[in-house]
């Protein structure tokens, strides 16, 4: 009786509604909803949010007429998403882009309507792919969902910020990244919320079932995790030096720069590996091999291995890269301007760390003439840096939201990941709350710890399922100190891939596949 009220209950609301029926209503609707994606993600995590406003976008794309209502239907929706999501970009533009505000709030705008362009392709295709499927085709999303968040992070260069699986990071869901990585949560989450849309189309409790089974794998999959302690551990020291952006790249500030690292690491030498930031040393390495030469010393004399992030110049093909240094390498020679025992940035921030179309916008404003904004790319695949004996698969910044980058670098000898950043640009927003939380899925993906230093926040060493070792606050100068146990063994991520999550989007689109009758294969032969 309560079922059959409750039904009675949801049709009313479906029929009397115009949020699903009118057009105008529907993408106000979307664009609200979208919005409140926000606070699925860190610093909100809500993630329970997430299947339900997938539900709701779902609903409203299933009573598209065309494949234009379809399309605008979804990108109202991603804008909505996007808008709030990455809002964060807009502090960087407006503080240090050097524009007025009416064209960063325009340059904001441009960004994330590109962006939902994406999910609308994603709506359109699913429209016109409907007419051969049966009455499941919303089966038929998960795949074509795949295809165009790979476009999205690929093209001109990638941008797969707010993936849908990040929100459940440090949830349930996010014990299946071992196995099937963030890209498979994302497959999980649009199952959920096709289960509850079909809820609410066919009134039926029964689809909930495919919610409950997707929980409760994900409730068990820990049991199934084949990461073991490895019985080595390793005192580690990540250095928040909070140098202020707009101080950062003043030439007169590269000695105090460096000094107020080297006061902070003073009473971490007894340590077996410290991590200093993104460019934290802001001299060009070849201009600072005198204080590199004579820290590299000072860690070899302590035993101890530091690396930083650091801007080198090849001379020999005038080539600017962001780069990682060791120093104080007890298993091999000292450091050296050229010492191979680096790490170079691969996947480089658009107007950030390279302009496209170089010639054509550098001229327009300064936001195109940033600090170093000048890089070439270092390869996609280079070695681990060897940290006195340790493995350690590195990136920078941006590159930790590139799973398929940060699994090519990753190998069964890795023993530790690590990502350092400068998050100074993005100031009190959202954004590094993010950042931390997509570092955080590398770790769950790949089950290793993850070390992640950054300027001013947030630093911290995480476990290999994610677990706060220890973290510092934004905005605070100090170091986080702590003990990091090593695991061993290979995640089903780490061998597989994506494969998967493919895999579960394909068998869930054979559901929607219309099958030829007999009256129709009669047809068909005459």
């Amino acid at each position: 009786m309560i079922i059959q009220q409750f039904n009675a209950a949801v049709v009313a609301v479906l029929k009397t509604k115009p949020f699903f029926t009118v057009a105008k209503w529907r993408h106000g609707f979307m664009l609200l909803c979208g919005a409140a994606m926000l606070f699925a993600y860190a610093p909100f995590q809500q993630a329970w949010l997430v299947p339900i406003l997938l539900a709701l976008w779902l609903l409203a794309l299933v009573r598209s007429k065309t494949g234009k209502e379809a399309a605008f239907t979804s990108w109202w929706f991603a804008f909505g998403w996007f808008g709030t999501g990455i809002s964060w970009v807009f502090v960087s533009i407006d503080q240090f882009g050097g524009v007025p505000l009416p064209v960063s709030l325009l340059l904001m705008v441009l960004l994330c309507a590109y962006l939902a362009l994406f999910p609308a392709l994603a709506g359109w295709l699913w429209f016109r792919l409907r007419r051969y499927t049966n009455g499941y085709s919303l089966f038929l999303l998960p795949v074509i969902w795949l295809v165009t968040e790979f476009l999205r992070g690929w093209l001109f260069t990638g941008f797969p910020w707010l993936s849908i699986g990040y929100a459940h990071t440090s949830f349930t869901l996010g014990n299946l990244a071992p196995h099937i990585g963030e890209l498979g949560i994302s497959v999980a989450l649009l199952l959920i919320a096709i289960s509850i849309a079909m809820l609410f189309l066919r009134k039926r409790f029964e689809w909930l079932f495919i919610s409950l089974i997707i929980f409760a794998l994900a409730w068990y999959a820990p049991r199934l995790n084949p990461m073991q302690a490895s019985g080595e551990t390793l005192q580690v020291a990540l250095v928040q030096g909070n140098i202020k952006q707009d101080l950062k790249w003043n030439a007169e500030q590269q000695w105090p720069n460096l000094q107020a690292y080297l006061e902070l690491t003073e009473p971490y030498y007894n340590h077996d590996l410290i991590i200093w930031p993104e460019s934290a040393i802001t001299y060009i390495e070849p201009l600072a091999q005198h204080h590199l030469a004579n820290l590299d010393a000072r860690l070899l004399a302590a035993g101890s291995t530091l690396i930083s992030g650091i801007i080198d110049l090849d001379r020999s093909e005038d080539a600017f890269y962001n780069s990682m240094i060791v120093l104080g390498e007890q298993s091999g020679s000292s450091w050296f301007y050229g010492h191979n025992n680096r790490y170079q940035k691969h996947q480089l921030l658009p107007i950030g760390e390279f302009v496209p179309f170089e010639s054509l916008l550098r001229p327009l404003a300064p936001l195109f003439n940033l600090p170093m904004s000048s890089f070439t790319r270092g390869a996609a695949v280079q070695p681990n840096l060897d940290a006195n004996g340790v493995n350690i698969a590195a990136n920078i910044c941006y590159e930790v939201a590139f799973s398929r980058q940060i699994r090519a670098n990753f190998n069964t000898d890795t023993q530790l990941l690590l990502t350092i950043s400068n998050d100074s640009w993005f100031g009190n927003s959202h954004g590094p709350h993010q950042h931390l939380e997509i570092a955080k899925m590398r770790a769950r993906e790949l089950g290793r710890p993850i070390l992640r230093a950054t300027n001013n926040g947030i630093t911290g060493v995480f476990d290999e399922m994610g677990n706060t070792l220890v973290r510092l606050p934004q905005f605070t100068t100090g170091v986080a100190s702590t003990r990091v146990m090593l695991v061993a063994g290979t995640t089903y991520f780490a061998r597989f891939g994506d494969l998967f999550a493919w895999l579960i989007a394909f068998v869930a689109s054979l559901v929607s596949l219309r099958l030829p009758t007999a009256k129709n294969r009669a047809k068909n032969r005459a």
